[in-house]
């Protein structure tokens, strides 16, 4: 269930805009299964995630000169959290569509972060999170350890541009093992403000789109992205 971390920075304000870009297939899968799909942390394409810093890792490596196990706790528990990611934006990123949807057949997903918080739930026995990420220098700054959660919420400067929230779910108490991740019950009609169809796709998809919507049982908005407005000369 989700629960409220005081070390763990989130927008004050529920009412920021956040935003999910995907493929259809993927996102029939969250329809259809009403489950969102986490990522186990070491399974995404940066190989930092949920490491430290270089500073905090020469702490590190000091403490665990009379307890070893103290390492192989951090790599090991990189397999134990699972990671849902999500844009901070209060309009539509060009940038995030090129990066998160193939051959003009994407939409996006704005929801908030109230309705993410309200989404998860609460039946669900995994600890779980959400928070806003740090993007530092890994060579120069310090990534605190005194919370187990902070590596999974810091990422280095050059990612800049993904202006993340993500959920993070903890397994470590449960006997599972995630292989490439989790999925978790959400409230569909909670996660789900409004669909974007992507920019370039072209009428017969985003009809497509509202027919499998409908099918399904759902009624939420969907829009053709801002992007694709008219001209006005």
């Amino acid at each position: 269930m989700y629960q409220n971390n005081p070390n763990i920075k989130l927008p004050e304000n529920t009412e920021t805009i956040v935003w999910k870009y995907l493929d259809l297939s993927k996102f029939l899968d969250l329809l259809l299964s009403q489950k969102l799909f986490m990522s186990r942390s070491d399974k995404f394409e940066d190989q930092y995630e949920g490491t430290f810093s270089e500073p905090t890792y020469e702490e590190i490596k000091k403490l665990a000169i009379d307890n070893p196990d103290f390492i192989n706790y951090y790599k090991t528990h990189r397999e134990k959290v699972a990671i849902s990611s999500w844009h901070i934006n209060e309009y539509e990123s060009f940038a995030m569509w090129q990066i998160f949807t193939q051959n003009s057949e994407g939409l996006a997903i704005q929801s908030t972060i109230g309705r993410l918080q309200k989404a998860l739930h609460p039946e669900t026995n995994f600890k779980q999170y959400i928070g806003e990420v740090n993007y530092i220098d890994y060579k120069k700054e310090y990534i605190p350890f005194d919370d187990t959660f902070f590596p999974f919420l810091f990422k280095r400067k050059s990612f800049q541009y993904e202006r993340e929230v993500r959920v993070i779910t903890d397994v470590s108490n449960d006997n599972i093992k995630l292989n490439d991740g989790l999925k978790i019950n959400v409230d569909i009609n909670q996660l789900i403000e409004k669909i974007y169809i992507h920019p370039k796709s072209e009428n017969w998809y985003k009809n497509l789109v509202i027919e499998l919507v409908k099918q399904l049982g759902f009624d939420f908005t969907i829009e053709k992205s801002d992007l694709e407005s008219d001209i006005l000369i």
